[in-house]
């Protein structure tokens, strides 16, 4: 491995790859925020046709022609696909599907034609298909470099405006910004950055890495700036760990395995994040569910009126079955909340009963700021967890609301009983 930072072509592909990965991982953010994942996709496989027609026409192999080539064709296709969507009837996945296969299929036709031809210098070209990042040298990686470098600093200066693109493109387009060319200077930027990587990625692989790494950066923030540093980040870690993994084994290509390294990346995220992951999902459905068992729990317990009670009264009262109030009674006994007395028979403590209360009061409490909506007050309902919680001037409008509500109550209840009767009102 150390080998590999005494080798100046090795250090050029680090840092070629690294570049890439920043650079697609600061556009995807993007590009996934619009939700067109499969964008890259596209565009990386329109890119093919561009590369081959610039060498029929130039002769050359100059990475510079390749890459305006590239430009164009991809820029043909996201025009060809936003005049589908908007003049047509088809569908935006139907429109993806016909443009990509349109475009990668002219590029394989283009490709055999020339792999055929009298050309002398057109061998490596289909290296483009899976890429080749053993092959980039300085003047390759400078001018990744340059690109991604301006890429990122137009991201930084149109920043507020791509933002108010990706979240609320009616709202900008009401307050006058020309929301259109925006999307089209995104598109622009996308493809771009798609065509710098081909040939270190190839054009299989590219969208890939332009959308996982932001796929992954989601799992860990809820902001967008944050988001896009750490899926830069996340894509520059897979371009050196899949170099340096390529370094060690020799017969493996490089694109697959940053491909690869940040596809393990996202899993990993996917599983672990600490709030949108997985595993913290099911732990915090499991303490959702025992709150909630809880809450049932305590509010049966209360409209018993009694502190000492059976398992069979709990069961009735609560509409759950003995077994999940045993498993929350044997879990209360070990805690010293609730003392079991003759068989089926348990007590709470004094905490335990005034916890009962109080849960059973904000339930009403709970109800009465559902059922009227002229409350005023700046707490939002979904930061009262407790009755402690509550801000006295907003517990005493509940308190009224409920006296309020009972008063009604007792008084359509009496009114039904003398109708039975017969009194008249």
């Amino acid at each position: 491995m150390l080998e590999l930072f005494r080798d100046a072509n090795a250090l050029w592909v680090l840092a070629g790859t690294t570049l890439l990965g920043i650079s697609s991982g600061v556009l995807g953010s993007f590009a996934f925020l619009r939700k067109r994942g499969l964008m890259g996709d596209v565009l990386a496989h329109s890119a093919l046709p561009g590369i081959c027609l610039a060498f029929l026409f130039t002769g050359s192999k100059n990475p510079l022609w390749l890459l305006i080539g590239a430009t164009l064709t991809g820029l043909l296709a996201s025009l060809f696909l936003s005049w589908i969507t908007r003049f047509s009837k088809i569908k935006e996945d139907t429109a993806l599907g016909l443009v990509l296969s349109t475009f990668f299929g002219f590029g394989i036709v283009l490709l055999t034609q020339i792999q055929h031809s009298d050309f002398g210098n057109q061998a490596g070209l289909d290296k483009f298909l899976f890429g080749q990042s053993a092959s980039l040298v300085g003047t390759d990686v400078v001018m990744m470099g340059s690109i991604a470098f301006i890429l990122i600093l137009l991201v930084s200066l149109f920043f507020k405006e791509l933002k108010l693109l990706c979240f609320d493109a009616n709202y900008g387009k009401s307050l006058g910004f020309p929301m259109v060319g925006l999307d089209f200077f995104l598109m622009l930027l996308l493809v771009v950055a798609v065509v710098i990587g081909l040939q270190a990625a190839g054009v299989v692989l590219m969208a890939s890495l332009l959308i996982t790494p932001a796929a992954t950066a989601r799992y860990w923030t809820e902001r967008l700036d944050h988001m896009i540093i750490i899926s830069a980040c996340i894509g520059a870690l897979s371009g050196l760990v899949g170099t340096i993994l390529s370094s060690v084994a020799t017969k493996l290509s490089t694109g697959p395995l940053i491909v690869l390294a940040v596809t393990i990346l996202f899993f990993i995220s996917m599983f672990c994040a600490p709030k949108r992951g997985l595993i913290a999902k099911w732990l915090r459905l499991i303490q959702t569910r025992q709150k909630v068992r809880q809450e049932q729990i305590y509010q049966a317990w209360n409209q018993l009126g009694t502190q000492t009670t059976t398992l069979t009264a709990l069961s009735e009262q609560s509409n759950l079955s003995p077994a999940q109030i045993r498993r929350w009674l044997n879990q209360k006994k070990r805690g010293g909340q609730v003392v079991e007395g003759s068989p089926d028979t348990f007590t709470l403590s004094s905490t335990s009963w005034k916890e009962a209360s109080d849960t059973a009061l904000l339930g009403l409490y709970m109800e009465m700021w559902h059922m009227y909506e002229d409350i005023e007050t700046d707490c939002s309902i979904q930061d009262i967890e407790q009755l402690s919680d509550l801000p006295e001037s907003l517990r005493a409008q509940l308190q009224y609301y409920l006296q309020k509500h009972i008063s009604e109550e007792d008084q359509a209840k009496t009114y039904h009983s003398m109708k039975k009767v017969g009194i008249e009102l």
